[in-house]
């Protein structure tokens, strides 16, 4: 095959959702695979002497985490590219969508409640969580969000590996993201939220860039982070990483971190670099 995929995570994060996006980009998808037989499927889609194209394996529950994890590190030994997508939810979001649906959660063994069962699952996953290549957190995706994520991960049939990059904007006062490999707090910024005048607009609105960016601060902030990410990068992506994720937050995720991250990924693109750029809390209330 010229590419494998397992799928993986939280029940009810979202990992049936991603197989279909998946389908719809062309990847042979098998949904729900037993972990008994991940290695039989591995085994038939590398067989035939021919390419089988990419596939993805969604694994269901995964009661036995350390015998997920020594399989997918003996795929990447024998594999010629393997990655791991996890999809994450917080428990309280969970708890609501099963919920909603009124389905059982497939580890429900009828001691405790949902939420139990659920940080039951979390400390199961907690290993096989820190094998993945990319980590996803659902819990404030819509559909729609969680596809825009998928294509831009998996979209393309480019063979090489390349480090994707996502800049993701976020309030403070709401959480910070799950999904993050770095963190970057800009509430040391003058808030435009204290001008009348600024306060209904968002750091993609000129006015607010212009205010944010000509604090001298500012300047100086992104003449000593540009540096730093000219030497992250590359070692990232050195030591194999796939995915890069950093997150640029300040008090309500509309203004400072807005305006911060738009300058930083127009200086990524200015490095031939193509990074997403994903404004979290930015329709959020600005009161």
């Amino acid at each position: 095959m010229d590419e494998l995929l397992v799928i993986t995570g939280m029940s009810g994060a979202g990992r049936s959702e991603a197989a279909k996006h998946l389908e719809d980009l062309g990847w042979f998808v098998i949904d729900n695979l037993p972990l008994s037989l991940l290695d039989k499927v591995v085994e038939l889609g590398q067989s035939g002497g021919r390419s089988t194209g990419r596939l993805a394996l969604v694994v269901g529950p995964a009661t036995d985490h350390v015998d997920l994890v020594d399989r997918i590190a003996e795929m990447r030994r024998t594999s010629q590219r393997v990655r791991v997508l996890f999809l994450d939810a917080s428990t309280p979001v969970l708890v609501t969508r099963y919920a909603s649906t009124r389905r059982r959660h497939p580890l429900d063994d009828g001691r405790g409640g949902v939420g139990e069962v659920i940080e039951r699952e979390r400390q199961i996953l907690e290993s096989v969580k820190a094998t993945a290549d990319l980590v996803v957190d659902t819990t404030e995706l819509t559909v729609h969000q969680l596809k825009a994520r998928v294509v831009d991960a998996f979209g393309d049939g480019d063979e090489t590996p390349r480090m994707r990059i996502t800049l993701t904007t976020f309030g403070f006062k709401y959480g910070v993201p799950l999904d993050v490999d770095m963190v970057l707090d800009v509430r040391f910024l003058p808030n435009p939220h204290w001008d009348e005048h600024l306060r209904p607009l968002t750091g993609l609105d000129d006015a607010v860039r212009l205010f944010v960016l000509g604090q001298s601060l500012a300047e100086d902030f992104l003449n000593r982070l540009t540096p730093l990410l000219d030497v992250v990068i590359p070692a990232y992506g050195a030591e194999g990483k796939s995915y890069l994720n950093v997150a640029i937050g300040c008090t309500g995720g509309r203004h400072r971190s807005v305006a911060i991250a738009e300058e930083v990924a127009a200086w990524m693109r200015g490095r031939g670099l193509e990074p997403g750029v994903v404004h979290r809390d930015l329709t959020r209330s600005s009161h």
